[in-house]
């Protein structure tokens, strides 16, 4: 197997995909991440660049991605460079490629929000319940994309791999309780790499504003570093995003940028 990534968002996307049952394969210049469980997630089937695309490289990448993936409709490529260029702007926009700069954060340990929750159980799922509560939380989140059948399918099988690495004992996803209804939830999941990646931080939207996400976000971290083979937590986000600040209230710091280069149809869902 190669070396890890150098990015760490994609070292630790990587391991969790890997966690969710996705393959990883080693090309000359790339890796080809798959995940047949899961066919419209984007970011779990992808090409994984060594290296930035180069002035006149993107037709022979975008043949890359079409061989890897025939029956894709989307194109989804990382770029293992934090902070590099990604690409030709005017070469991308031909390719109808847009280039997303994630912020990757980092923390070895969290103090209190400075609005902590104190009327939510914040707590791990343990039923069918807990987990059906989970999806629609993440459905009413979404409301707003066109084709809501096929959403419900990607986030049923996303869930369906979530869950089972927190049965294999990888780590967990939590949810906050309000009267038992969950209005927030995220996941937090390790490989034995010593870092810890949290997933999707949801908040119900009748729910914002009332320090749910800080709380919970504390509540599953610090759950996590209590385990003997975890000293760091890392969480992306869209760095114009309000949680951004929530995070680094926290003591999450800006590490590096996640370059993601994708196309997709306008009623995909992953």
């Amino acid at each position: 197997m190669a070396d890890a990534p150098i990015a760490l968002g994609f070292r630790t996307d990587l391991a969790l995909l890997r966690l969710q049952g996705a393959e990883v394969t080693d090309r000359n210049g790339y890796r080809v991440v798959r995940t047949e469980a899961n066919p419209t997630f984007r970011w779990a089937n992808f090409v994984l660049c060594d290296r930035p695309l180069e002035p006149g490289s993107v037709p022979g990448w975008l043949a890359v991605f079409r061989a890897e993936f025939p029956e894709a409709d989307h194109l989804a490529f990382g770029v293992d460079e934090p902070g590099g260029p990604g690409g030709e702007p005017d070469e991308l926009a031909e390719a109808r490629l847009h280039l997303e700069r994630g912020a990757v954060l980092t923390a070895q340990s969290l103090r209190p929000p400075p609005r902590p929750n104190t009327q939510a159980e914040c707590r791990l799922l343990r039923s069918d319940a807990d987990w059906r509560a989970a999806l629609e939380l993440t459905v009413a989140n979404n409301l707003q994309r066109e084709n809501q059948k096929e959403y419900r399918v990607f986030a049923e099988r996303k869930r369906a791999g979530l869950r089972a690495a927190q049965e294999a004992g990888h780590g967990g996803w939590f949810g906050a309780f309000v009267r038992d209804d969950m209005v927030a939830s995220l996941g937090v999941f390790t490989d034995g790499s010593g870092l810890a990646r949290y997933q999707s931080v949801d908040t119900h939207p009748d729910h914002r504003g009332h320090g749910l996400a800080g709380t919970l976000v504390q509540h599953a971290g610090e759950w996590i570093l209590r385990r003997a083979d975890v000293h760091t937590l890392v969480i992306v986000t869209d760095p114009h995003y309000s949680a951004v600040r929530v995070y680094r209230s926290l003591g999450f710091l800006d590490t590096e940028e996640q370059l993601q280069l994708e196309h997709r149809p306008a009623d995909q869902p992953g």
